[in-house]
């Protein structure tokens, strides 16, 4: 398995070579044995920073592969894949696990069948796998070099690395491959292909003949329209999810008064996009929450109401906008997430470079930024203070204080930030914009 070179050209010496200095010299056997050890240890090694390592290659695919990008849901199930491979692969090394005892990882299979659901080509699928063999043996090859082998042994080492993970890709792209061509024929066999191939061209803002394509959804679109998403839970126990989120988006269009039933379309198995038919009504969705005591686990994501084909297709992008900022805001997120909310819009452009919205609430809050209950009330008392102008009463009345306890915690969150608030007003906003809604995600550990 590891390879061996000759025993007698290794014990071979040149003429005058002492015995001495002949049995110092380091064996093929001595060799192998210690790329055995050292091999462990550089799997030891990695496991160690795995989860660095998976946070990089997950970022690394999102922005090469964008295809992979378009839903924050799947990258996160992306990281999991990710992970559940890596995993597979250092045990693999550390362990000397030949290939038919291989298991693919639960999250990678779910990924693959994620991905033919969205129709996501399976080139993309398989060019992650290449991309991330490529980066792992960066790695790899940059923690071997820090273990001062000498360079026979650190070669034997290499190559093994490079045959485990070539193996290893071969072997899981077979696996996921198969598994995404079952499910990309089940889904495409139980779906209303053409409806929502007339969703897909109404989102893309594609020409189209209205009459026709009404027909087709069983929907008008010449009216009011209010856009949701609604998704469940990874862990949700409810069995029939996609039937669970139908009767969700109904309960909230009877709510809401409409006469006609939504068009509902499945994203995938555990989300969906449904547009309730308001006719020529505009109601206020402030009691969304109220409609939604039957529909265990959903979380609810809507647009602003809008009118018409090009309405249809405005609303739904609100929508999409905001359940990206509840996704990310993830337990911190309210169970219904609205794009007219104030701060959301705003949220929803923050959440498009976390990075750079991490390093602006660093630097513009500083300690207030700490992720504690304290600094959340001053953060929520500060930000209801400016965006009333800074009037301490209107503040109070917002959040039901005494004014002079408005006043307390005004002073105490600029005390904490180190410094008063000045001509960087519109920064400090958008700070604290995002903590409220993207929550710990942008928060300081």
């Amino acid at each position: 398995m590891w390879g061996r070179t000759s025993a007698a050209h290794a014990q071979r010496r040149s003429p005058g070579t002492t015995p001495e200095l002949t049995m110092t010299m380091p064996t093929v056997d001595d060799q192998q044995a210690r790329a055995r050890r050292l091999l462990v240890v550089v799997g030891a090694r990695l496991n160690e920073q795995l989860g660095e390592i998976v946070r990089d290659l997950r970022t690394i695919m999102a922005t090469e592969i964008h295809e992979l990008a378009e839903d924050p849901r799947l990258i996160d199930l992306l990281g999991a894949s990710v992970e559940g491979n890596l995993d597979t692969i250092f045990h693999i090394v550390q362990h000397d696990i030949a290939a038919p005892q291989y298991e693919p990882p639960a999250a990678a299979i779910e990924y693959a069948r994620r991905l033919a659901q969205r129709g996501v080509p399976v080139n993309a699928l398989v060019r992650a796998y290449r991309l991330g063999q490529e980066h792992l043996l960066r790695w790899s090859f940059d923690v071997l070099a820090g273990q001062g082998e000498e360079p026979e042994v650190a070669l034997i080492v290499s190559q093994r690395i490079v045959s485990i993970t070539f193996t290893y890709v071969d072997w899981i792209s077979q696996q996921i491959v198969t598994v995404y061509e079952i499910e990309r024929e089940r889904w495409l066999e139980n779906r209303n292909t053409v409806r929502a191939a007339r969703i897909r061209e109404l989102i893309d803002g594609k020409d189209i003949e209205l009459d026709t394509a009404e027909a087709a959804l069983g929907y008008p679109l010449r009216q009011n329209h209010l856009g949701l998403i609604l998704w469940l839970p990874e862990e949700s126990s409810v069995t029939n999810k996609l039937a669970h989120l139908e009767q969700a988006a109904s309960s909230i269009g009877r709510g809401l008064g409409c006469q006609r039933r939504p068009l509902f379309a499945p994203c995938d198995r555990t989300s969906g996009w449904a547009w309730l038919p308001l006719g020529s009504t505009r109601p206020a969705t402030d009691t969304l929450t109220d409609f939604l005591h039957e529909a265990q686990d959903v979380r609810v994501a809507l647009g602003g109401i809008a009118s018409g084909v090009a309405g249809f297709r405005a609303t739904h992008e609100e929508a999409a906008q905001a359940q990206r900022v509840a996704v990310i805001a993830g337990p911190d997120a309210t169970r219904v997430t609205s794009f007219t909310r104030p701060g959301v819009r705003a949220a929803a452009l923050l959440s498009t470079d976390l990075r750079q919205t991490r390093t602006l609430v660093r630097d513009v809050l500083g300690p207030l930024a700490a992720d504690d209950p304290n600094h959340a009330r001053l953060r929520e008392t500060l930000l209801t203070f400016l965006s009333t102008g800074g009037s301490y009463t209107t503040t109070a009345e917002l959040l039901s204080m005494h004014k002079n306890s408005v006043k307390y915690r005004v002073a105490r969150a600029q005390e904490e930030r180190g410094r008063a608030i000045g001509d960087d007003r519109l920064d400090v906003e958008l700070a604290l914009i995002a903590c409220r809604w993207l929550g710990r995600s942008v928060l300081a550990g």
